[in-house]
């Protein structure tokens, strides 16, 4: 194979989505979107909580919540009420939650 036809076929993560779970908007790209970002939500907080020197023991007990539920909200931030978010992040490593919308 040529190097041409090589570069050709290259594709964008973005056009890789697209090709996959459909454009943006589709009722499947949407979905992927949203599980990424619950993805990152519970990464978010287990690197807070990390970088707090604190184990999800120690996190549990200053939101009153039980260490399987931190890591289950680190594992999938999906299943997190803003409530539990707020107390995660302010009550239990300090921080502030910044939420934005976007259209």
């Amino acid at each position: 194979m040529k190097k041409d036809d090589q570069t050709a076929k290259t594709q964008s993560w973005s056009e890789i989505k697209d090709e996959i779970y459909g454009i943006v908007g589709s009722e499947r790209r949407d979905e992927l979107e949203r599980e990424s970002e619950s993805f990152r939500i519970g990464l978010m907080l287990r690197q807070a909580r990390e970088k707090q020197h604190m184990t999800q023991e120690d996190l549990a007990i200053l939101i009153d919540k039980k260490r399987p539920y931190i890591s289950r909200v680190e594992n999938d931030g999906s299943n997190i009420t803003l409530k539990t978010l707020f107390e995660i992040v302010e009550k239990g490593l300090g921080g502030r939650v910044n939420i934005s919308i976007e259209f």
